[in-house]
């Protein structure tokens, strides 16, 4: 049998965790609606030019104590993202906004995620999208509905 952790405990985690935490869907909702926040693509430049989303900021993690003062107002909320569920990236790029004192999430699922989920990607060629993968989102649908 799986220990008791109680209530609180749960709710608190898991509370916390939709406080810094995001997905792509919920990301490409905020967008379509207009909410002001700054999403930032943490990878490097080769990745940054194969695809990303649409509006995003690049700023790889490794220049952000550096450069985001200069690029990000401090008072926008800023939402990361890497490459994939495999990768950290987005991590790490959260973790150095809020060392900087941003407000920020992580976008779970990184470019991997939206990709799959049908949603755009910029490219040199221009913005497309795939049909969404139907192991990883509905496919009559444009959310998960969750």
């Amino acid at each position: 049998m799986l220990p008791s952790y109680g209530f609180p405990m749960s709710i608190e985690f898991f509370a916390q965790r939709l406080r810094l935490q995001t997905d792509p869907s919920d990301v490409n909702a905020a967008l379509a609606a207009g909410t002001r926040f700054v999403l930032v693509d943490s990878r490097g430049e080769p990745g940054w030019r194969q695809g990303h989303i649409p509006g995003a900021l690049h700023l790889p993690t490794a220049e952000i104590p550096v450069r985001a003062a200069a690029l990000v107002d401090p008072g926008t909320p800023v939402v990361t993202y890497c490459w994939g569920p495999g990768c950290n990236g987005a991590t790490r790029a959260a973790l150095a906004f809020a060392e900087l004192g941003y407000e920020v999430k992580e976008m779970l699922g990184g470019i991997e995620y939206w990709t799959r989920e049908g949603f755009p990607v910029e490219t040199s060629v221009g913005v497309t999208s795939q049909p969404a993968d139907p192991l990883t989102a509905p496919a009559h649908a444009i959310t998960c509905d969750c």
